[in-house]
């Protein structure tokens, strides 16, 4: 599985990557502004961004000079025609590629695999699918063990899936049904009090305070999702 960091202002252009991009070995993890972008590379470990150039509170250039600070990963910025100095910027800072609006789904396509292919073949990166990280907890499904702030957690099995659950898409809420589904792998009927028993355990020994949760929240009439925390 690869992680690909999609970060332009416009939600439309965003949609519109991940579906030309629609792969089962992508996870994909969405941005609307450079800060953004790097407070997801701090939770996650990201192996590939498309990135705007112009956006509010951080623009691409000056996002992609922080990046290469700390990363090396494939960076290929998303501009338009008419931003030609701006192009030439950002492949001076460290992109590795750029794409002119409006985009062609095979070029987009075609790019993306080949930046991939690229760097790990160089040796760039090493894929984790197997471990997620949200704050301060770490789950690796191949140990089948989760820590908090490095000290180890004792989870049942449910407890274990619905946490993973929540982990691999941080911030995205689900509905008791949908855990329920997913988890138990039966028809959600009377399933809300179900998730909320396991949900308040779950609760009671990620948070320090389960009152004020910092990571496991409740979204009220919708579901729960987990946070990276304060």
């Amino acid at each position: 599985m690869y992680n690909i960091l999609i970060c332009d202002d416009e939600r439309d252009i965003v949609n519109a990557l991940k579906l030309y991009l629609a792969d089962p070995n992508y996870t994909f993890f969405e941005a609307y502004t450079g800060q953004q972008a790097l407070d997801i590379m701090e939770d996650h470990d990201i192996h590939l961004i498309l990135m705007d150039i112009m956006m509010p509170e951080l623009d691409g250039i000056s996002a992609m000079t922080r990046i290469r600070a700390v990363s090396n990963i494939p960076v290929i910025l998303l501009t338009a025609k008419s931003e030609d100095t701006d192009k030439i910027l950002g492949l001076n800072v460290g992109a590795d590629d750029y794409i002119t609006k409006p985009f062609n789904p095979v070029e987009v396509a075609a790019r993306v695999r080949s930046q991939l292919r690229r760097y790990f073949q160089l040796g760039g990166g090493t894929i984790h699918s197997d471990v997620y990280r949200v704050g301060g907890i770490e789950l690796d499904d191949q140990s089948k063990s989760v820590t908090l702030d490095g000290e180890p957690i004792a989870l049942t099995p449910k407890e274990y899936e619905i946490l993973k659950l929540l982990m691999s898409s941080p911030g995205k809420v689900y509905s008791p049904k949908e855990i329920y589904r997913m988890v138990w792998k039966e028809r959600p009927y009377g399933s809300d009090n179900t998730v909320a028993v396991h949900i308040r355990h779950l609760r009671e020994k990620i948070e320090i305070d389960p009152a004020e949760p910092r990571y496991l929240k409740v979204v009220f009439g919708q579901g729960y999702k987990l946070e990276k925390g304060r």
